[in-house]
């Protein structure tokens, strides 16, 4: 395993039974890249090992909760692994080889191993949750969301069908996850509570004493029943086809990559960040200039 340096990406804070896991990039807006995750990993996994920490909440510094994958000069695409599967080192390989490796891991890796983490998880967000900022707050077990909060995602704009850890039809319900995928639209936190992928929504002033004050009442029942409630959930979402439907469109993503590199030479079908500033400024391409 390669050791990466995670300083200061993700601060980690806790008080009694609550941790607070911060996401501290708020320069760029929370972006991704690969240290920012394995930062979080290691984040999440101090938690799971502290027999004290009953329940987390992930939040962002800044004005912004994510604004998905960092695609601009601060990515790190092309940075070895720091691993947490079997998947070989993708740099230096070619086409599927790389892009099937490293997103294997880090996207759908990683959010998976949060979602099973036996505590319960509460992702606070605020501002802007975009495109792979929703897979990290979906695998969550609840959101509470400020009232500012809004929720994107504009992969079709790079032709590809979705982030790589597709939620959407089980967040969202089928047609609304068409709808929020075909125009890339803001959903809001209003509307996302009413189709009941935010838990609550709140004054951004009161997002993280909101979120203090769950987490403290779910941290007073016993650990192991815990564990065990989000399991059967888990379970019964994975037999309602959560597991082998995000594998499928994994697939299709990584044809979509494969697709747009052969035809235009770019894996992201010359897709950029102003394809992520638009989805920030609440535009689609069609009316973006």
């Amino acid at each position: 395993m390669t050791h990466i340096d995670h300083t200061d990406l993700v601060h980690y804070e806790r008080a009694g039974k609550v941790v607070t896991i911060t996401l501290n990039r708020p320069e760029v807006r929370n972006a991704q890249n690969g240290k920012l995750l394995y930062a979080l990993d290691e984040a999440f996994q101090r938690f799971a090992y502290d027999d004290e920490a009953a329940v987390a909440i992930l939040a962002g510094n800044g004005p912004h909760f994510s604004s998905g994958h960092d695609l601009g000069p601060t990515g790190d695409r092309d940075t070895s692994f720091d691993r947490r599967t079997l998947w070989w080192d993708h740099v230096g390989q070619a086409g599927v080889e790389n892009r099937f490796a490293r997103e294997s891991e880090l996207y759908v890796g990683l959010c998976r191993r949060w979602r099973e983490l036996p505590k319960p998880t509460i992702a606070a967000v605020q501002g802007a949750c975009i495109m792979g900022g929703l897979m990290v707050a979906w695998s969550c077990d609840l959101i509470v969301a400020s009232s500012d909060a809004y929720f994107a995602d504009a992969a079709v704009d790079f032709g590809i069908p979705g982030v790589e850890m597709f939620g959407h039809p089980w967040e969202l319900g089928p047609r609304r996850a068409k709808e929020f995928l075909f125009t890339a639209e803001r959903l809001t936190a209003v509307e996302a509570h009413k189709l009941g992928m935010v838990s609550r929504v709140v004054e951004r002033d009161d997002l993280m004493d909101t979120a203090m004050t769950l987490a403290h009442r779910i941290a007073q029942r016993p650990r192991l029943g815990l564990a065990l409630a989000k399991q059967a959930v888990n379970q019964c979402e994975d037999l309602m086809g959560y597991r082998s439907g995000t594998d499928s469109v994994f697939g299709l993503h990584q044809l979509a990559h494969a697709h747009n590199a052969e035809t235009s030479g770019d894996f992201n079908g010359g897709g950029s960040p102003q394809v992520v500033k638009r989805a920030l400024a609440g535009e689609t391409a069609g009316t973006a200039s």
